[in-house]
């Protein structure tokens, strides 16, 4: 059995007709919900290993090629989502996992087909700018979810302050359905929830981290890209909620904190387009990493214009390496595939 809405599978597999977990996002307009999205499919194609992203119904595909390329080749960004659209991905792949017998210790390989219905509704859905239509229906997919990721971008709330709003809207009527009328007293969702700290190739937001010194390099990174871990992803959070126009960001954290299990968030500091690597080089600068630059270009007569097809009068410097993009899908996929 399919279950089928305007043609399209939903978050039902058609080959096992069982349901597939569900992860829902949101965050407040501009955050990069469809950048992020198409930035995931580069990522698992940059990176070592055996995961990769497979479109379980037409559109699903055709997003993740048509954005692929226009991020990767056109160096443009997707334009801001508009409709709730609804995604329908798998992620395969192997896990490494050990195991202790006899006194010895073995690895063995456990392949994973993790059903993914992504919904990435228009980013103002909480607030007062939306139709009530498409805040229904976020919020019976948050409902039917059990994973969730919310983006956080630290340079919007620098300037309008509105990550709180979003949040908080989208909570409030969360926590009615789901923990209003549950035998719980905990006051807690059920939900995995992956907190994407987004733009972390912004002057601002690396320098953040850099004064905190939060700034770590994998090893095994051939560019040395620096990078905050998880484990201090939380912290960056809160030092950028500092610096909120509106004064209100820290009641995000303690909305995330109030309403989630602590053992079932985790922090992740995003780029869907990464650092600038100079093609001779081929390594980070910490003189000349900004990915994302003015796009001037220059009309017949010599003068300086901006380029019209580019988003915002920017465009992207180089080549797109998005970092800890696929992390946040891969931990939440893992999560709540487990029975």
């Amino acid at each position: 059995m399919t279950n089928m809405r305007n043609g399209r599978r939903t978050a039902l597999d058609a080959g096992s007709g069982r349901s597939q977990p569900n992860i829902a996002m949101w965050g407040a307009p501009g955050s990069g919900k469809t950048t992020l999205l198409a930035a995931l499919n580069i990522a698992l194609l940059r990176q070592p290993g055996s995961w990769s992203i497979v479109g379980a119904d037409p559109a699903s595909t055709g997003f993740l090629t048509d954005k692929t390329t226009a991020l990767s080749r056109d160096k443009v960004f997707p334009p801001a989502t508009q409709v709730l659209d609804n995604y329908n991905w798998f992620l395969v792949g192997q896990s490494e996992q050990r195991r202790a017998r006899w006194f010895r210790r073995s690895r063995t390989a456990r392949a994973h087909k993790i059903g993914i219905n992504l919904l990435d509704p228009p980013g103002g859905v909480f607030g007062n700018r939306q139709g009530v239509t498409s805040q229904q229906e976020l919020l019976r997919n948050l409902v039917q979810s059990r994973g969730i990721v919310f983006l956080f971008d630290p340079i919007r709330e620098n300037e309008d302050g509105d990550a709180f709003e979003y949040l908080h809207g989208a909570l409030a009527q969360l926590a009615e359905q789901v923990i209003a009328g549950a035998d719980t007293t905990d006051g807690r969702l059920p939900h995995h929830l992956a907190v994407c700290i987004t733009k972390f190739d912004d002057y601002k937001v690396l320098e953040t981290a850099k004064r905190l010194r939060l700034l770590t390099a994998d090893p095994e990174d051939p560019f040395g890209f620096p990078r905050v871990s998880n484990e201090d992803g939380k912290e960056l959070f809160q030092e950028l909620c500092r610096v909120s126009a509106s004064g209100n960001a820290d009641m995000a954290l303690n909305a995330i904190d109030r309403f989630f299990h602590k053992d079932r968030i985790r922090y992740f500091v995003t780029s869907s387009i990464g650092f600038y690597v100079n093609p001779r080089t081929k390594v980070f600068d910490i003189d000349d990493y900004e990915n994302l630059v003015p796009a001037v270009f220059r009309t017949a007569s010599g003068q300086p214009t901006s380029g019209a097809k580019f988003a915002n009068g920017v465009r992207i410097r180089g080549e797109v390496r998005p970092i800890n993009v696929m992390e946040p899908m891969l931990w939440l996929g893992q999560q709540i595939s487990t029975p």
